[in-house]
């Protein structure tokens, strides 16, 4: 568990900040505007902070099977999954989609038209198989059922892409 600094010594670095500067406007030297926290000024850049591959991993997957959803409920074009993708997990997303979109034309069942419809990620668990490839389980719930979802990620050009996916 990261250390969490109080928040009165988070007041006292700030007090002392302020005093350092009406010190210095004092003393002739030019103020520095830092803005106010979380604001980019050219005084003050924003620090870099590397990113955790699994937090990456994990939030890239969410938005994935959340698209995929809406590919398949079809309130969401294909081709913006394309990036993401490999070619043939492409094909075949789009083949159970229209395979969905035909059924649906055919029968007019009511059940098929609310299928995939409002689809929520509720949780997401991310394992590294190995360097650079990880495997993420999801479960999907829509208006109609819940369902089990399987990817797996690899890294390609410092890209991720996604090379598998189940959609149960």
């Amino acid at each position: 568990m990261p250390a969490v600094t109080p928040i009165r010594s988070v007041r006292e670095r700030n007090a002392n900040e302020r005093q350092t500067a009406r010190e210095g406007v004092r003393a002739g030297k030019p103020a520095v505007d830092r803005g106010r926290a979380g604001i980019y000024s050219p005084a003050n850049p924003p620090t870099l902070r590397p990113a955790d591959e699994t937090a990456e991993v994990r939030a890239i997957t969410r938005g994935t099977i959340q698209a995929s959803m809406e590919v398949l409920a079809g309130i969401r074009p294909i081709h913006q999954l394309a990036r993401r993708l490999d070619p043939r997990c492409l094909a075949n997303l789009q083949h159970r989609a229209s395979l969905i979109r035909r059924e649906l034309t055919r029968t007019g069942n009511p059940a098929l038209a609310r299928l995939h419809r409002n689809s929520i990620v509720r949780s997401v668990r991310v394992c590294e198989v190995a360097e650079g490839i990880y495997e993420a389980s999801a479960v999907v719930v829509d208006d109609v059922r819940a369902r089990a979802v399987a990817v797996r990620l690899e890294r390609s050009k410092l890209v991720w892409r996604v090379t598998e996916l189940v959609i149960g």
